[in-house]
């Protein structure tokens, strides 16, 4: 009975993805290892390192289809990994040529380059589903261009923005994780074969050759040296699916705060029955946006212990290397989990501007104290104006009444600004600034 909500039957679905499931299944981790040793076989009989004919049978008849789960699980529990029971069962279904089965090879080997073989896959699907919420958002960005709602900073008004202006820096994360995830990959994607401490002296002068001829057969990048115990490579994948699920969860707090009764600016799409509470029938909870946000602490986990993984003892470590067995297939399914649910809500959000706009006036003008600020500065002095608009603030806000009619009652103001000139300094639409152009700037933003 699953305990974890990743192979939850309930609750699978809404953390993780079937398709990324499906990369890191045991059926799927089996099969990649054996993957790797009948590439390595192949590469090895046209190196004349191993027979042709031994080569040929391995290709031939190696499958991971055809073994015996139950006993690979009981020898796996017995000798602490699963390569050696593997390659037993491997070997006798290839009858007497499967002798030349993992030739030179150690199980660190065969684990890692499967390993990566998976995260190349995984990877696969993140990209994927990047690109499609760089689409969404790139259109959010578009259609709410001149949208005017409020800025809030330390989660109060601050200046106008457009929520086309706040799509946009959303966007923006998206597009460099795009460029980070094809950066990340040729340092990532490398295969692994060294033997048993890292020299390949298992295959004597062939080594170096065997390396190379076996990652072109598998379409990996060939190290220099064995990385054994050097994992910056896979963790630095764990570390991007941290920022990635980090960014989605600051998406998600954004749109659950933007979801209150007090803000009611954006919902989630409607979805009859979701979000619905058992005893309050009004209610529309953030499901998508908890889940984004849930994602984002578990990944976060999973990179702080693929750190603590890189901290290996001496040619081949003790138990750091267990701590990945979990760490990159988990931070994987959440992160694909995050990422279609983002997708999902992003793709559906209901958008009232027409609440944005009276958001934007409940302080009748205060949240547009810079731009009067700014148009008396010429009159009387920055630092001057800068005091007497705090003065009218408070007098506003105490007397809740209009700024425009506070400063046309002040003499210092009125003396140097018509009303009409005070009136549209206090329009929040007028002192929009840079947003929309800023907007144009980040859809036309593509990393190299």
């Amino acid at each position: 009975m699953p305990i974890s909500v990743l192979e939850s039957r309930l609750y699978k679905d809404m953390f993780g993805s079937e398709r990324m499931r499906a990369i890191f299944n045991d059926e799927a981790t089996i099969a990649r290892y054996t993957e790797v040793e009948v590439a390595l076989a192949k590469v090895q009989g046209e190196l004349g390192v191993i027979p042709k004919e031994a080569a040929k049978a391995i290709i031939q008849h190696a499958d991971s289809s055809k073994l015996d789960y139950d006993l690979l699980k009981q020898e796996t529990e017995i000798v602490g990994y699963p390569i050696l029971p593997l390659v037993n069962q491997l070997a006798k279904i290839c009858g007497p040529q499967g002798e030349y089965l993992h030739w030179g090879a150690t199980t660190q080997d065969i684990m890692d380059t499967g390993a990566v073989l998976q995260v190349r896959a995984a990877l696969e699907v993140i990209e994927s589903e990047l690109e499609t919420l760089d689409g969404i958002l790139d259109a959010l960005a578009e259609k709410y261009r001149d949208t005017p709602m409020a800025g809030r900073t330390h989660l109060q008004h601050a200046l106008p923005i457009t929520f086309g202006y706040k799509a946009g820096i959303w966007l923006l994360m998206i597009r460099r994780h795009r460029e980070r995830l094809q950066q990340l990959k040729p340092r990532a994607l490398i295969g692994q074969l060294a033997g048993a401490a890292g020299t390949l002296a298992s295959l004597g002068k062939d080594g170096l050759a065997v390396n190379e001829a076996l990652m072109k057969e598998l379409g990996l990048g060939s190290s220099p040296i064995a990385w054994h115990v050097a994992r910056d490579g896979l963790i630095e994948t764990v570390q991007f699916l941290g920022l990635v699920t980090s960014s989605l969860g600051k998406i998600a707090l954004d749109i659950m705060l933007m979801m209150s009764n007090e803000y009611a600016e954006v919902f989630e799409p409607f979805v009859k029955g979701r979000g619905a509470s058992s005893t309050m029938p009004q209610k529309r909870n953030p499901i998508s946006c908890e889940l984004m946000w849930a994602a984002a602490k578990s990944v976060r986990e999973k990179a702080s212990l693929g750190l603590d993984a890189m901290m290996q003892d001496f040619e081949r470590a003790t138990g750091p290397w267990h701590l990945e067995w979990s760490v990159i297939p988990e931070a994987f399914i959440l992160t694909a989990g995050s990422l279609a649910q983002a997708n999902f809500m992003l793709a559906g959000l209901e958008v009232d501007t027409e609440r944005m706009r009276r958001n934007l006036d409940i302080t009748s003008g205060l949240i547009v104290a810079e731009a009067v600020m700014m148009g008396l500065a010429p009159h009387i002095g920055r630092q001057t104006a800068h005091d007497v608009v705090y003065d009218a603030c408070r007098k506003a806000a105490q007397s809740h009444r209009p700024l425009a009619d506070v400063l046309g009652e002040d003499q210092k103001v009125s003396e140097r600004l018509n009303q009409a000139e005070i009136a549209a300094l206090c329009d929040p639409q007028n002192y929009l600034g840079s947003a929309p152009q800023m907007v144009d700037r980040v859809r036309a933003f593509r990393p190299d």
